[in-house]
């Protein structure tokens, strides 16, 4: 638990992929994604839950949500030193506390008063409910100075996102070969325009533009129930994202638009890619040292520039 995630991956038995580093954007899908895991979860082990560092404002809020929906046994809260503490996460607190998306009891006995008929707005899943959860609540004080600094954690996070996805391009390595090979010497998968849809999570992209915004860029390898019905040779586009199993991820490293193939570099195996029919594109980025450390190039090195106007 305590090791950094680089050194010891492992394939998951559920995944599906948010394609966001923070969830503040989307926190209705972050929710949705949350109850797709939970729900293979079979109650056979013990289930331990790494949330997340967001618990001001609107985080708070969600890790109610999260709590009501998970129902832990215990939680393990730790505190921040020299920092005005987040209340303890007691099962009264919770109880009688709103989330974003679930009310709290005191919203519940607020509600049967109102005499206008109004229904305020509320999720179906814990609205109200009258039952406070049950778990016990392991408080944990650190007492060394600048522990959970937000600036450090920051930058240490994002350090750690870079190795976990050098990391897993690892795996495309031979291990019979001394030198790192770079991607552009790896021999990619082809895949019809016609065999997966193609949709970016986080932000609206023109469909003249999205082959643009998938070259050169990290996707997760999905699979959705519906089948997918291209017409003729054009991408196929989702027009809403999916909450589906993520098989594992790829680079997509070229585009070609005349034989309407993508070329996609990945470790997963052949009889998962074959599962595979679509390819979410998020604001997760490859490593800078992979684009920038490309091996053999004359001038210019695809994909990287140093003329950039921060102004646009």
């Amino acid at each position: 638990l305590p090791g950094p995630p680089f050194t010891h991956q492992q394939a998951p038995q559920k995944m599906v992929y948010y394609g966001l580093t923070s969830c503040e954007q989307d926190t209705e899908r972050y929710l949705d994604v949350v109850k797709s895991v939970f729900r293979t979860y079979k109650k056979e082990v013990p289930l331990v839950v790494n949330t997340m560092g967001w618990v001001k404002g609107e985080g708070l809020l969600l890790l109610i949500d999260i709590i009501r929906l998970l129902s832990p046994s215990h939680i393990v809260q730790m505190d921040v030193y020299d920092w005005k503490a987040m209340a303890p996460l007691s099962p009264d607190y919770v109880h009688l506390t709103a989330g974003l998306y679930t009310k709290g009891k005191q919203q519940a006995k607020c509600k049967q008063m109102r005499m206008d008929g109004a229904e305020p707005w509320s999720t179906s899943e814990g609205a109200g409910d009258a039952s406070a959860p049950q778990y016990k609540l392991l408080y944990v004080h650190p007492e060394f100075p600048r522990a959970g600094a937000a600036g450090e954690v920051r930058v240490h996070s994002s350090i750690l996102r870079d190795a976990a996805i050098l990391g897993y391009l690892g795996q495309l390595q031979r291990p019979d070969i001394g030198a790192v090979l770079p991607l552009h010497s790896l021999l990619p998968y082809q895949v019809p325009f016609h065999a997966v849809a193609i949709r970016v999570v986080h932000t609206d992209v023109a469909p003249t533009n999205i082959l643009y915004a998938l070259n050169a860029s990290w996707v997760g390898l999905c699979r959705i129930p519906e089948e997918i019905q291209g017409r003729g040779e054009a991408p196929v586009l989702l027009t809403q994202t999916p909450v589906c199993d993520c098989l594992g991820f790829g680079i997509v490293r070229g585009v070609d638009k005349e034989k309407k193939l993508y070329h996609v570099l990945t470790p997963v195996p052949p009889e998962k890619l074959r599962l595979v029919n679509c390819l979410l594109l998020g604001s997760v980025a490859i490593p800078n040292c992979v684009l920038v450390g490309q091996q053999g190039v004359e001038g210019e090195i695809p994909y990287v520039t140093s003329d950039y106007n921060y102004s646009i």
